[in-house]
């Protein structure tokens, strides 16, 4: 069973988790897609669910990332070395330390406790989203 330790009350969290809906957001804006169509995409419930995403107050239960890879167009595991640092920022560091993701001029950057450097892949934006 998936257990996390963060607590959500904290601000240090809670900015992370807002960030990581921002990533979100563009990497589905990216694609073209409405929340309602990935939400779809997903087999997220409730479109509404897409937005509490974006705005924070959720996040991606791991055995769904696969399903939000391929509904980005992107490979599994980009995806969940990209979400991972907002989700679990002591994981991350123990597994990649302060690496970048990538570089590009879209960058957003996690807050400077954690030290992580974090940047949605700039390709995103240069793939068109097949029919």
């Amino acid at each position: 069973m998936f257990t996390n330790t963060q607590r959500l009350s904290s601000p240090e969290v809670q900015e992370l988790r807002r960030e990581g809906g921002r990533l979100l957001k563009r990497l589905r804006e990216a694609q073209g897609l409405s929340q309602r169509q990935l939400c779809a995409l997903v087999d997220g419930g409730v479109y509404t669910f897409i937005s509490q995403l974006e705005t924070g107050r959720g996040r991606i239960a791991p055995n769904k990332l696969r399903a939000w890879a391929e509904a980005l167009d992107l490979p599994a595991a980009d995806f969940a070395k990209m979400i991972l640092p907002y989700y679990d920022p002591e994981t991350y560091a123990i597994l990649f330390g302060d690496e970048e993701l990538s570089s590009g001029e879209n960058s957003a950057q996690a807050p400077a406790t954690s030290g992580l450097h974090l940047v949605s892949r700039t390709e995103i934006n240069e793939k068109p989203r097949e029919p």
